[in-house]
């Protein structure tokens, strides 16, 4: 790049960090044992299975309040929906947020956000104000708290830890979720029977407080950022193009957007399943709740030993084969025990699923656009669970709830040949951190960060016995490049040197033609080489960069001017 550019703002990083994506490397040092042996995953932990027993104790109350106000299976099943929906309408958005801003910030504002909301809807509840539609608008708040919040915390985890725990640092994730699950429900309806809904919306506006309290004590290390940030909507565009042009992650969100359709049937329909097929109260609810967080424990731990014997295609397979059971079992049941049984066996199948998905987009994302990967799969899993759960709702509601359940188990079952159609792939392996062999060059043409669009070529000189091995590794490059934001991707050939390949690609500006260079990983670098033993011995791959201009523009007494010319024709904000 020109010197002006360099000076003005592309700094060095220092030395300990040359070649790092400066905001996302780990926060500590790599620990040889668990997770907990870093200090802030311990403590950030502690607080989410407290902040995560809070919510489940509001879920109780949740629940349990929109059964006193109405009677329709499909305003119930709703709560749920309510929780989940935001997911699917802001993940997206707040992944961008969490790969651009200070994560450890986003956080506290989401639960700062949530606190309030649930404030909001403890002096509802008391002093009677709630009706249906209200208390729906006041779960959705907080599921928007959630989703905004879920993207920087899950992406944190592989900043605390290194990339050999990341596995185990998900599942534990999962099971502080999954044991205040386990005690939050039972102790929920507990509170919801002796005191009312409002005392359980109250317990959870106090749990944010210990998360909120270990957030402002973390001092997470500042390191220099060696671009500025995108704009949230390139942001958002790259990240979903990211996604697109990579089959890992296309297969396990459209897997998990399947799995999502009928996996919450059991969680929506809870209630009612209280209520209608076990003829229980507020109590009888909690512990069908704290049964299925019990098998979601259990799910998690054996999650570990499960990746170390299977695949991850088979651990898919035999979750959505165990939660069908489970939710057939739930909705057949004749006794309260048969029941307990059937719920511990969906919450093991359902969190080991989910951890397995999360895990999967974890390792095969690299760390730039980590978050924005979650919110992705986040959007078609918890979208798949809204959709699903309105959907059974209204089944349940024409037909019983025991046809909603088996509506549920059925169509799980039917997602099982997309294990054939969308195998998920092995991706431990994946060495995904940057490349670091590419230095911005030095041009003549003077140049600011926003100038451009910039158009690239490459010309190769490829022998005829070579030609079909080229196109192979040059569609994969096609991929790699679209995936990494270049447009406008295209392979030319000479008509009259059969030898000479052209390949031609366009960014925006000059800062995203170094972003794309800079998102190159070690995994890629493979393709990278076949090319290069494909090129014609002794001949060099010669690369042109340049920028596209508009001719005719110009101011006519200015037109003979080539010092006016050359820096009209390089400012950015210039129009033609």
């Amino acid at each position: 790049m020109g010197q002006i550019a360099k000076q003005c703002w592309h700094k060095r990083a220092p030395p300990a960090l040359e070649g790092m994506a400066s905001d996302l490397q780990p926060a500590v040092q790599a620990s040889p044992g668990s997770p907990f042996g870093i200090p802030i995953f311990r403590a950030v932990w502690g607080a989410s299975m407290a902040s995560n027993f809070g919510a489940m104790v509001q879920s109780v109350g949740a629940a349990w309040m929109m059964i006193s106000l109405t009677s329709s299976p499909q305003m119930v099943a709703l709560v749920q929906a309510s929780t989940v929906l935001p997911f699917m309408l802001l993940s997206l958005w707040a992944g961008a947020v969490a790969d651009n801003l200070d994560r450890r910030k986003v956080m506290l504002v989401a639960q700062s956000f949530m606190l309030a909301i649930s404030a909001g809807l403890t002096l509802f509840a008391w002093q009677g104000w709630l009706t249906p539609w209200l208390l729906l608008s006041f779960t959705f708040l907080i599921g928007c708290g959630t989703a905004v919040g879920g993207p920087a915390w899950q992406a944190s985890v592989g900043d605390i830890v290194p990339r050999e725990q990341l596995a185990s640092a998900v599942a534990l994730n999962s099971m502080a979720f999954n044991t205040a699950r386990t005690a939050g429900p039972a102790i929920g309806g507990a509170i919801v029977a002796a005191a009312g809904a409002a005392a359980a919306f109250l317990v959870n506006t106090l749990s944010y407080i210990g998360l909120i309290i270990v957030l402002l004590r973390w001092r997470r290390p500042e390191t220099p950022r060696l671009l500025p940030r995108e704009g949230l909507f390139m942001a958002m565009g790259a990240g979903l193009g990211y996604v697109a042009m990579s089959p890992n992650l296309r297969r396990v969100v459209g897997r998990a957007m399947a799995f999502g359709l009928a996996a919450n049937a059991v969680s929506a329909m809870m209630p009612l399943v209280a209520r209608d097929l076990v003829e229980g109260g507020a109590l009888t609810y909690g512990l069908l709740l704290g049964s299925f967080g019990v098998g979601a424990v259990c799910g998690g731990l054996l999650s570990g030993r499960m990746r170390s014997r299977f695949s991850t295609e088979q651990i898919i397979r035999l979750s959505t084969v165990t939660l069908a059971a489970g939710t057939a079992v739930t909705a057949l049941s004749p006794f309260l025990i048969l029941t307990i049984v059937g719920l511990m066996l969906a919450g093991a199948s359902w969190v080991l699923a989910l951890s397995t998905f999360n895990i999967s987009v974890q390792l095969a994302s690299p760390r730039w656009v980590v978050a924005r990967a979650l919110s992705v799969y986040q959007m078609g899993a918890f979208g798949g669970m809204a959709i699903g759960a309105w959907v059974l709702g209204m089944v349940a509601d024409e037909h019983g709830v025991v046809t909603g359940l088996l509506v549920g188990a059925v169509v799980l079952l039917c997602t099982m040949p997309l294990g054939f159609l969308m195998p998920l792939s092995q991706v431990d392996d994946l060495n995904l951190t940057p490349l670091t062999q590419w230095q911005e060059p030095d041009v003549a043409v003077p140049l600011e960060p926003r100038s451009g669009p910039v158009v690239v070529t490459i010309e190769y000189c490829i022998e005829r016995q070579n030609i079909v091995a080229f196109l192979t590794a040059m569609t994969e490059r096609r991929r790699i490049r679209r995936r990494d934001g270049a447009h406008g991707w295209t392979l030319l050939r000479d008509l009259n040197d059969p030898e000479l390949w052209v390949e031609r690609y366009h960014v925006a500006t000059w800062h995203d033609y170094i972003r794309h260079n800079q998102r190159r990983t070690h995994a890629d670098a493979e393709n990278s080489a076949e090319i290069r033993q494909l090129q014609k011995e002794g001949v060099a791959m010669r690369v042109h960069r340049m920028i596209e201009r508009q001719t005719g523009s110009l101011p006519s007494a200015r037109r003979h001017d080539p010092v006016t010319v050359d820096a009209q024709m390089n400012d950015p904000t210039r129009t033609a």
